[in-house]
């Protein structure tokens, strides 16, 4: 089997994963699996952002969000401890079924291992492949997520996570993120300008 053939069977086999998820997000009228689409859009995001991306970051943006939904926000307590933690169990979660998934594919351990480095955001600001992930992560909230989120949740709130946000991007990110503003709503703009102020 060729490089190419396995990687693309290997984003095949994520897709399937991701495409039992039973939550819906619709696209021009017409429903489909909420995490499949997502992890499209990070796909989509890092080749703009990145498209000379090593082929760990390749899999590791596809596999981000693989099989999230089995690990439910609402089976970890409220509040912030509550969802550390369940951040925490995720993370390991994706970590694991992606590797799965390459090692059946035929990916050797030193390409799995560092799929599941990525995934677990390791050394974020230290390793660049890492704050690569973490800076397409904040663009595909921003470009498909943010006006979704900001209809749920009151102005101070969508300020406070935008700030958040912001933080963890890299220079090379946020303008990545500034750039395309003039094509967003006009609300969308102003609370990320608002945000983004200081």
């Amino acid at each position: 089997m060729s490089a190419s053939d396995r990687f693309n069977l290997a984003l095949a086999a994520l897709d399937g994963a991701n495409a039992a998820d039973p939550g819906r997000v619709v696209i021009n009228g017409q429903e489909f699996p909420a995490e499949l689409i997502y992890s499209q859009w990070m796909s989509e995001t890092l080749e703009k952002f990145a498209p000379d991306a090593p082929e760990p970051l390749r899999l590791a943006a596809r596999a981000y969000h693989i099989r999230r939904w089995m690990i439910p926000r609402g089976s970890y307590a409220r509040g912030r401890l509550g969802y550390l933690q369940w951040r925490t169990a995720l993370s390991s979660f994706h970590a694991k079924q992606a590797a799965r998934i390459l090692r059946d594919t035929g990916y050797d351990t030193a390409t799995i291992s560092r799929v599941e480095t990525l995934i677990r955001k390791e050394r974020l600001k230290a390793d660049p492949d890492t704050q690569t992930l973490e800076d397409v992560i904040c663009l595909v909230f921003l470009q498909h997520e943010l006006t979704d989120f900001m209809k749920k949740h009151p102005e101070e709130k969508v300020v406070t996570i935008l700030q958040k946000t912001w933080k963890k991007m890299s220079p090379r990110g946020r303008s990545a993120a500034l750039a395309p503003i003039g094509l967003l709503p006009e609300d969308v703009r102003k609370v990320i300008q608002k945000a983004t102020a200081s």
